[in-house]
């Protein structure tokens, strides 16, 4: 049994089958999917996805402002984020984080998110999904000086690093969620991130409707493809699927405990 740790299945792209999406997924063994809810300009997001976990017992979301809407956080947002955070069916806080790579927003405005809502993430006693994107040192920084003993943790979702970068993001006592990217020939560093770090340090993704695997690439991603990731990362460490499956199901029901 597989679970897609990140997905965004309120998004428009799933409004025509929805349903269909999710009942495929089951059928095909993920029996637990987290689906994202996000803040921005509105909360339409941020609502759809919670009405998603409040209809499905199997999915669960979480509360945060991404890196590119950081320009839309203030003090209101982040009390309302903090409210819908007690929620029993939000798990945890994110995604949040810095993209320098889209600069959507302006970067101080982005830290300046980032460590607001790490810190009501430490308040909240939820664990952090983090998007990093060409921003490894400074989001590291950023995470060590506002997350120091707050033990719920998180993870980088959408590794998108190498080696290097993921064992530091262990050291910091977070895990490393794999997406669509490691079965891509040319992700070299995030390949070997996979094939090399403890097995109860890593978590699978779709992010879907976005980055399918080999071989759906081109097409919508979903949550039944989270197999397919799972697949790869157990050919390149050279074990059955079914211990990835396992492993990552429990790191999972770790980290998002509540």
């Amino acid at each position: 049994m597989f679970v897609d740790s990140h997905a965004h299945l309120e998004g428009k792209r799933f409004d025509a089958d929805r349903d269909e999406v999710i009942a495929r997924a089951r059928e095909g063994g993920v029996e637990t999917m987290l689906t994202v809810g996000q803040v921005g300009a509105d909360w339409t997001s941020m609502e759809a996805s919670l009405a998603l976990a409040e209809r499905y017992d199997f999915v669960w979301t979480s509360v945060g402002l991404h890196p590119h809407d950081a320009c839309h956080f203030t003090a209101e947002t982040g009390e309302r984020m903090r409210r819908l955070a007690e929620h029993p069916r939000v798990v945890a806080w994110g995604e949040c984080g810095l993209d320098f790579y889209y600069d959507n927003s302006p970067r101080d405005e982005q830290r300046e998110a980032f460590r607001a809502q790490l810190r009501l993430a430490c308040d909240a006693g939820l664990p952090v999904i983090v998007h990093s994107r060409d921003a490894a040192d400074e989001t590291l920084e950023i995470l060590g000086a506002e997350l120091e003993g707050h033990a719920a943790g998180g993870v980088f979702h959408c590794f998108s690093y190498d080696l290097a970068i993921a064992r530091r993001a262990l050291e910091i006592g977070f895990l490393v969620s794999f997406s669509g990217i490691v079965t891509f020939p040319n992700a070299k560093g995030v390949r070997a991130a996979a094939a090399s770090l403890p097995l109860d340090a890593i978590l699978v993704e779709t992010d879907c409707p976005f980055l399918a695997p080999v071989p759906h690439r081109g097409r919508r991603n979903e949550p039944l493809f989270v197999r397919d990731t799972a697949a790869e990362i157990a050919r390149l460490r050279g074990v059955p699927v079914g211990v990835v499956a396992r492993a990552t199901r429990e790191n999972f029901e770790r980290l998002f405990r509540r």
